[in-house]
């Protein structure tokens, strides 16, 4: 099986980022979000604030946000219409028909842009939506979890990642891809 991490691997960028320029176009009052996430993300860059601390300081907001906005969900679609483009083109070159995505990215966005490329299976952050939680940050070591929750026989044959922070999943990897912009090294 062929595992893909999608922000930066397949995709080219961030799609959460993405997806929050696109839907401020169609909602200014996200404007109302711009000085925290400025901040979160200088933070981060600057290694100042890692990805379990930006989410469970921030997190929760964005998934408020979600909930209390039935027309999120509709801007899913729009928006992949207007992204797919930035699907990388070497994964058409590797593709497998049992690839699975596992990803950061909310499961709600994965699921259409999956579909759109006619891959099966993705594994996600997923938000419980009657609790109004996020149910799994899907995350480094948790990515792992939810790897063996799902496919508890199966071996991840190829890894394609663009950062260090799926070590874990690379540790459970017989072969690791690194993927920098268009540029693809093995290094396991």
């Amino acid at each position: 099986m062929n595992v893909y991490d999608f922000d930066n691997t397949i995709y080219d960028g961030e799609s959460a980022f993405d997806f929050f320029k696109f839907f401020l176009k169609k909602d200014k009052k996200l404007i109302t979000f711009m000085p925290s996430i400025i901040i979160a993300f200088t933070k981060y860059k600057f290694g100042k604030l890692s990805i379990e601390e930006a989410m469970n300081k921030y997190g929760q907001k964005a998934v408020d946000y979600y909930l209390e906005n039935p027309q999120f969900r509709g801007c899913i679609s729009e928006f992949w219409d207007s992204h797919i483009k930035n699907i990388k083109p070497f994964y058409e070159t590797v593709r497998k028909d049992d690839d699975l995505i596992l990803s950061c990215s909310p499961e709600i966005s994965l699921k259409e842009v999956c579909e759109r490329l006619n891959i099966k299976s993705f594994i996600g952050t997923s938000i419980d939506e009657e609790k109004g939680k996020i149910d799994r940050l899907c995350l480094r070591e948790n990515k792992v979890k939810a790897f063996f929750e799902q496919y508890p026989d199966s071996q991840i044959d190829d890894l394609y990642t663009d950062s260090f922070n799926d070590k874990p999943l690379m540790d459970i990897s017989k072969n690791v891809y690194l993927v920098k912009g268009n540029k693809i090294k093995k290094i396991k």
